[in-house]
């Protein structure tokens, strides 16, 4: 081990000099450094950031201007005293201190807490003097595991003065390969042979020469008997078209010949050039991930490789491997079930119309008349779903027949009521016939004794309505129909004050629009009403209260789960509970979860979360008071404290944890 140390001590030796005067490594020297890392296992080494925990949003300023001594009450109204300390090396008690300087983190793990549905995680990144040299690149990866998964983060690259000179010079050299190839086609053209050519021989096109004029190829082709394609290509220097050509398709490998080593300027988080190796090199890398539910550790390795130029001349090995235990309020989030208050009525109802037409004067039911075929079929239809509906029976149907206004009242009075009449006597017949088809589909049940027992049939009661004559719906009509005119409509609306409805009628017929309200409009009001009244089937009571789970607050929970914060804090506003208050924390709406856990009942969550607000808020002796009460009641607060940043600054500035045989509040 000691030959090691001296050997690395002689090589670190020469080196300096070397960067001093201007010198590079031979090859030689350069396999024997290699060599030397190679027997030690040298290697690039991450650790936590030195002079603060990487999970600990405090500096030493703002803790050194803090209040050296904070009075805070226990349950029962007891002062106590808190103040600054740090731990004597010596008797190992905490003692009062006026400042507080930051250590240095040597832990290969740490505690770090997610904010906002985000996860930020800092390392530092130290690469050895021995390992810097101006010949060399160092590519250095950062690893990130994370359950099952790994992730290459933006690799990080340091390069040496000499080797960043030698690339620039590659690109040089390409630059002034790339200067050599002619992009003017025109100048390989052998242009004094030509003009010699033409002013021998077609004088006229040399006059072009001097005029501005273009030529199109027709007119040359005229001139020339060929195409100008033709004469170019007589004219041009082969030789040099020729070389031309193949430095064009040589553009790539020649590229590769001289720049060994292309300058990377995309998915790099650095590349620095050193200048010199006095000492380490150290880069602190930040990196945000987002949280989500199952997130609970990450770890980061750190690896690399050592390039000279095209050479990969060293593999770093691998780093010990720096974990990060990620925390979160979330976890104090309550799953506990809402329901909502719902009252079931006993009764219900349920009705649809019917378009059936009847002949004049007549009140049977005729199936082929207009569409009574198609409407009466809707009607059992609809009938059927009601009796066998497996949530309600049916107490009575209340059928309405009106009528439209042609003829005496007198007479459209008796009409409307036998026509009511005729279809619920049409209807109680289709329901025997129903009942009895159910019969014969369910067949017969036999009781102990051997007789047939019958399903008990429910005699459903008709109640009959009608309305002679519909002029509340006939003015509905009027007033919503485009045919008719302002001025119609506004006639009609002076007839219809007229009480005697007779005489109204009469007086309609006088109109020149009459005979188009008796075609389209009057059937229209001739409709029959049916109203079912119906029951749930096994209920006495009138009413009923029943409870249903409230599904939004359950989202709102599943998007505290999520980590998607904003999500959650507009489903559960309106619930006000301590699961809105944990989303309110998330999102740093401090003031709105603090006056939340205000109301709640004191646990040791909602203690521990208002010691967070009020840490935030600027109120160290709230904040104090509140922890040190949710430990009493719940000691694994004392470990949680060392989660969260707000808390930690706290244990850290007031010395706040003892040691477990000590009383919690006599500090």
């Amino acid at each position: 081990m000691m030959k090691n140390i001296i050997g690395i001590k002689i090589l670190t030796g020469i080196i300096s000099a070397c960067l001093l005067a201007g010198c590079g490594m031979s090859r030689r020297e350069e396999i024997a450094r290699v060599r030397q890392f190679e027997r030690d296992s040298l290697r690039t080494d991450l650790s936590l950031p030195g002079g603060k925990s990487i999970n600990t949003e405090y500096d030493v300023a703002s803790m050194n201007n803090a209040r050296d001594t904070l009075i805070v009450q226990d349950e029962q109204g007891n002062d106590m005293f808190i103040m600054k300390a740090i731990k004597d090396e010596t008797t190992g008690e905490m003692v009062a201190n006026e400042t507080l300087d930051a250590a240095v983190v040597t832990a290969r793990f740490t505690n770090v807490a997610e904010r906002q549905g985000k996860v930020e995680l800092q390392w530092q990144i130290r690469v050895p003097a021995m390992m810097q040299d101006s010949k060399w690149q160092l590519r250095l990866n950062s690893d990130m595991f994370i359950l099952e998964d790994s992730i290459r983060l933006d690799p990080i690259v340091i390069t040496g003065r000499g080797y960043r000179e030698t690339q620039l010079k590659g690109y040089e050299q390409y630059n002034r390969f790339l200067s050599k190839i002619i992009t003017d086609t025109n100048s390989l053209l052998n242009k004094k042979q030509l003009e010699i050519f033409l002013k021998r021989n077609i004088p006229q096109i040399y006059a072009f020469k001097t005029d501005s004029s273009s030529v199109s190829e027709d007119i040359f082709f005229s001139y020339y008997g060929v195409s100008e394609q033709n004469v170019v290509k007589h004219y041009t220097k082969k030789m040099k078209k020729s070389l031309n050509d193949y430095r064009n398709r040589i553009k790539q490998e020649m590229f590769h010949k001289y720049v060994k080593s292309p300058i990377l300027t995309e998915g790099i988080r650095l590349d620095t050039i050193m200048h010199t190796t006095e000492g380490d090199f150290i880069y602190n890398y930040t990196q945000t991930i987002n949280a989500h539910s199952k997130l609970r550790k990450a770890d980061i390795v750190l690896s690399g490789d050592i390039y000279d130029q095209d050479r990969k001349i060293y593999t770093i090995p691998p780093s010990e491997k720096l974990s990060y235990y990620i925390s979160s309020v979330s976890t104090f989030m309550e799953r506990r079930e809402r329901f909502l208050s719902r009252v079931i009525e006993r009764k219900a109802s349920a009705n649809t119309n019917c378009d059936i037409i009847f002949d004049v004067n007549k009140t049977n039911i005729d199936p082929e008349l207009g569409n009574n075929e198609s409407e009466l079929n809707r009607l059992k239809e609809y009938l059927n779903d009601m009796l066998s509906n497996q949530s309600f029976d049916i107490d009575s149907i209340v059928v309405t027949s009106s009528s439209s206004p042609e003829g005496s009242l007198s007479r459209n009075k008796h009409l409307a009521k036998s026509r009511s009449e005729s279809i619920s006597r049409y209807l109680d017949k289709y329901i025997k016939t129903y009942q009895d088809s159910l019969d014969a589909a369910q067949g017969f049940m036999v009781d102990l004794e051997g007789n047939i027992v019958h399903y008990e049939r429910v005699k459903i009661p008709f109640m009959n309505r009608s309305i002679p004559e519909n002029w509340n719906a006939l003015g509905i009509l009027i007033d919503q129909d485009d045919s008719l005119t302002d001025s119609q409509k506004e006639a009609y609306r002076k007839l219809a004050d007229i009480s005697d409805l007779d005489e109204r009628e009469n007086k309609m017929k006088k109109l020149d629009y009459y005979k188009y309200l008796k075609d389209e409009l009057y059937p229209r009001v001739r409709k029959v009403r049916f109203d079912f009244h119906l029951h749930r089937k096994g209920m006495t009571k009138d009413t009923i209260m029943t409870t249903t789970p409230d599904t939004i607050y359950q989202s709102g929970l599943q998007a505290i789960e999520d980590r998607d914060y904003k999500t959650a804090a507009a489903l559960l506003a309106p619930y006000q509970d301590f699961n809105t208050a944990i989303a309110y924390v998330n999102l740093n709406r401090n003031h709105s979860a603090l006056e939340i856990l205000e109301n709640e009942e004191p646990t040791a969550k909602v203690l521990y979360l208002k010691a967070i607000l009020w840490s935030r808020l600027g109120d160290d002796q709230k904040a104090v008071q509140n922890y040190l009460i949710s430990c009493r009641k719940d000691p694994q607060m004392v470990y949680r404290g060392n989660l969260d940043p707000e808390i930690k600054a706290l244990i850290v500035r007031y010395g706040l944890n003892k040691e477990p045989d000590e009383d919690d509040f006599e500090y």
